[in-house]
């Protein structure tokens, strides 16, 4: 349903159009269609997401050596390259946005080259019934073709995260009775958005 369709427009913001630039209805919604059809090729798998994984969720014990996640409130299905983008977005900070933290190539790669040897893993276990990965011959590899393709399918989706929290910030600004910025954070992610678009895009993908 669009955002006409539930009653709610640009206009029932009026402050906001004085404080950060907005775009304008025509161009979001052109923007949640181009994703749609676009993000959902790239076949990404569909798994439990947190959808809000930055710093202050993550809880690491260093004398236990485990790490727990907290805040689950927006807590679902959603692809698994948006949940890893989204917490890449999240390296920025929230306070003091700053893209420069975000995490180089470099990073993200050996980030995920972790994941997926934990993922494929978990993933045999559950097909085989937990009898242990070695039972069944498994050898923890990740192929160079399987980090560059999640790269891919990550920082493409890390757009969806851009846009998504960019409109909850444009809501919280006329709603919440936090201290906070959100319009000016609004600003921010959708700038981003359209800054990353044209670079990530472009990134090959395998076949």
């Amino acid at each position: 349903m669009s955002a006409r369709g539930r009653g709610i427009t640009l206009s029932s913001f009026p402050s906001l159009h004085q404080e950060v630039h907005i775009p304008s209805l025509e161009v979001l919604e052109e923007e949640i269609c181009w994703m749609k059809e676009h993000l959902s090729q790239l076949r990404s798998p569909i798994v439990f997401c947190h959808n809000d994984l930055l710093s202050k969720n993550i809880i690491y014990n260093e004398t236990e050596g485990h790490v727990r996640f907290i805040d689950y409130e927006y807590t679902g299905y959603n692809y698994q390259a948006y949940d890893i983008g989204n917490h890449f977005n999240e390296f920025a900070g929230l306070n003091e946005v700053d893209y420069s933290l975000y995490p180089c190539k470099e990073v993200q790669l050996q980030w995920l080259r972790y994941y997926l040897q934990a993922y494929k893993k978990l993933s045999q276990e559950d097909q085989g019934g937990g009898g242990g990965s070695k039972s069944r011959g498994w050898s923890g590899g990740v192929t160079e073709e399987e980090l560059e393709s999640l790269y891919g399918q990550v920082n493409q989706f890390a757009l969806a995260s851009h846009f998504l929290w960019a409109c909850w910030g444009l809501i919280q600004a006329q709603f919440s009775t936090i201290d906070f910025n959100f319009a000016r954070y609004a600003d921010i992610r959708f700038k981003q958005y359209f800054k990353t678009k044209p670079v990530v895009t472009s990134l090959k993908m395998s076949k």
